[in-house]
């Protein structure tokens, strides 16, 4: 068995004005403590995971904004992940980058250290709407970050894009597509803006400072990227998610096929066995934990199998192939029929899912209401 390895790093340079992540200003020493204390968060897992436990198919390194770091600390991260775990060939490493917060020589080091897959947070095109939601970079330190990655070397290459904007008009996103594309990135994520409580972005909507977009536009600029990327030669392969052939972001597929993951960091989360179980949120409780000897772990719960089934069924269904049936009954014993039935027939009258090429998915009809085709799953 080999598993995946997701790593927190929580910190920003600021906190953009829409996003709930756990995470603290950029300061060198609380850094420094914090790299302390996550290398002794791998060395503990080495002693008590099973050696197969220790073996990884994917690490995905997110935040907040790893690439605020300094290049030492990422690379004794990296060199920290090498030493107490083991890298099956092939294994993709991803690490999640913002404009204005790479140069060059960050970029060489992340390549040499190992990483062959950068996720760069371009957000939008506009100038005045990355201003609007906080973000520090403009759409020229933008295209120069995708330009220094690929003289690093890197060859595959993720741009993290939101639509519903407030104040984003259908023009704005058919023009930020077009200079995407001209980037030539292997992977696009294109996700519609949640406006998530307690943030200052909720807080001016709240005050009607700012108007949110309206749900017909939303989703119209969702269809939008999908015809278009989808006629340029991408896979729209699942509900956010689009790629060029063989450039599918395999960590993310961990989740969507429901299999084992390990999280390091503050507020991390992991799926081992029939378990989950998070970290800290505190990054001072985090530390004091594990400066103790002991992990960080801040909760857990044990899934029946029921639940484990019904989100396995959730998560595959953010697939645009759906959930293979027949790995499903190899897995849990049971036919999805027999556990499901009544919501499949309920869902598939509506038109909302579909059975094809022995996989349950979403129709185009459902594909936009995933939402609340994925609440017929969840257990009372």
């Amino acid at each position: 068995m080999a598993i995946s390895l997701y790593i927190h790093v929580p910190f920003c340079i600021r906190k953009c004005r829409y996003c709930d992540f756990v995470s603290y200003a950029y300061d060198p020493e609380a850094a420094r403590r914090y790299r302390v204390a996550l290398l002794r968060e791998m060395a503990l897992y080495q002693e008590r995971l099973a050696p197969q436990e220790r073996r990884l198919q994917t690490i995905f390194i997110g935040g907040g904004t790893p690439t605020c770091l300094p290049e030492e600390d990422l690379a004794a991260i990296l060199e920290g992940c090498s030493r107490y775990f083991q890298w099956l060939s092939g294994v993709e490493v991803t690490v999640e980058a913002n404009p204005g917060t790479v140069d060059l020589s960050k970029l060489k080091t992340l390549r040499y250290a190992g990483v062959n897959r950068l996720s760069l947070g371009v957000q939008t095109c506009s100038d005045h709407l990355l201003s609007l939601l906080g973000r520090l970079h403009d759409f020229t330190q933008a295209v120069e970050a995708v330009q220094l990655a690929r003289r690093a070397g890197f060859d595959n290459l993720n741009l993290d894009l939101i639509f519903a904007i407030p104040g984003q008009t259908m023009a704005d996103w058919q023009h930020c597509l077009n200079r995407i594309l001209a980037l030539q990135p292997e992977h696009i994520s294109a996700y519609s803006l949640q406006i998530e409580e307690g943030t200052p972005l909720a807080r001016a909507v709240a005050e009607g400072r700012v108007i949110p977009c309206d749900e017909e536009t939303e989703l119209a600029m969702y269809r939008e990227v999908i015809n278009f990327l989808t006629a340029r030669g991408y896979e729209h392969y699942e509900i956010s998610n689009f790629a060029r052939p063989g450039y599918r972001c395999r960590h993310n597929l961990t989740y969507w096929h429901n299999e084992p993951y390990l999280g390091l960091g503050p507020a991390a989360h992991s799926y081992l066995g029939d378990g989950r179980f998070y970290n800290a949120g505190s990054l001072e409780e985090y530390e004091a934990r594990l400066l103790a000897g002991e992990l960080p772990v801040a909760g857990c719960e044990q899934l029946s199998r029921t639940t484990m089934m019904a989100e396995t069924v959730i998560l595959g269904l953010r697939l645009i192939e759906g959930l293979d049936l027949e790995k499903f009954a190899a897995r849990f014993g049971k036919n999805i029929e027999e556990v499901f039935g009544e919501q499949i027939k309920k869902l598939n009258s509506l038109g909302l899912l579909e059975i094809n090429s022995g996989c349950l998915g979403l129709t185009s009809r459902g594909l936009p209401l995933a939402n609340a085709v994925f609440r017929e799953f969840v257990l009372p």
